[in-house]
């Protein structure tokens, strides 16, 4: 068995928290949390900390917030003075310079949500969804100053379900990288180079990217739906007004428009003679609701438009 490890842990989301618990609880010492700085969120827009620093708090695990950290020096040198074995870094949010990268004894350890070389990025979950791919993962690398580049240590594939969401498998894969880092410092495996080949980049996204383009294929379109669920939400215009789209599926099409109401039931043209329906919608400010008991209170026959 490893003997406790002193660590430094560096995460920012709540995919991120699972294995700051993972950590904590196989008693290793965790001797600083590096999270992303409290920001304005919520109607009164007060500075909020992040889910790291959230569970670093209730746990009572010292935490630093840098807004940067790669021309720093005194952070350098204040995080080369924590006399690290090793740091675990999940999701972070801010790419980190050659000094830190070299200043744990055992290097910088990532998780990483894909299964590497695929879908390197910030995004690799919304990717691999988007993208239809029948599976996903975890990667466990030793970082290096690339943009996910490092050798990798560990990986283990699961696979990604025909109607899965964006949040059902970034949970499944929350729990499976505080599983395999834990594995990972205890067995210190070697570590195998990426191949280039089949490199695929996973870029940030922004709230445009979950809008719907009618002129896509059914098949696309669910896709978009699932793989921006929850964020950044998929929607479309419908009368002027935002219409989230929470959940939708491919069904049988005729020739229409793109965008293009076909019945009293939201069925809606795409490109290539497909149709996808949507199942589960919401407009701003309102209650989501089944499609059923949207159209009772909201008209949109057959020959409306949406864009």
């Amino acid at each position: 068995m490893t003997l406790p490890l002193r660590l430094a842990f560096m995460g920012s989301p709540a995919f991120s928290v699972p294995a700051l618990r993972a950590l904590v609880a196989a008693g290793h010492e965790v001797a600083c949390v590096y999270a992303q700085p409290p920001r304005p969120a919520g109607r009164g827009q007060r500075e909020t900390p992040c889910p790291v620093h959230q569970a670093a708090i209730e746990m009572g695990l010292p935490v630093r917030t840098p807004a940067r950290v790669r021309r720093d020096v005194a952070e350098h040198e204040a995080f080369a003075a924590l006399g690290l074995d090793a740091a675990v870094v999940v999701a972070y949010g801010l790419i980190l310079p050659k000094p830190m990268l070299d200043a744990p004894r055992r290097g910088c350890i990532n998780i990483h949500a894909s299964l590497l070389p695929r879908w390197r990025g910030a995004a690799p979950i919304h990717a691999a969804v988007l993208a239809g791919d029948a599976e996903t993962g975890i990667t466990i690398m030793r970082m290096d100053e690339g943009l996910d580049t490092g050798p990798m240590l560990l990986r283990e594939a699961t696979p990604i379900g025909p109607r899965e969401t964006t949040a059902e498998v970034h949970d499944r894969l929350s729990e499976m990288g505080a599983r395999l880092v834990l594995r990972a410092l205890a067995d210190d495996p070697p570590s195998v180079p990426q191949p280039e080949e089949g490199a695929t980049y996973a870029p940030k996204l922004g709230k445009e990217d979950g809008r719907l383009d009618w002129s896509e294929t059914a098949v696309a379109l669910d896709r978009r739906v699932r793989g921006m669920t929850p964020w950044p939400g998929a929607f479309t215009a419908l009368g002027g007004e935002v219409l989230r789209v929470l959940a939708a599926e491919p069904s049988a099409g005729q020739e229409a428009a793109p965008g293009t109401v076909l019945d009293d039931g939201l069925l809606v043209a795409c490109g290539g003679g497909t149709a996808l329906r949507l199942l589960r919608v919401q407009k701003a400010g309102r209650a989501a609701m089944e499609a059923g008991a949207f159209l009772r209170g909201h008209a949109v026959p057959a020959g409306t438009v949406l864009g």
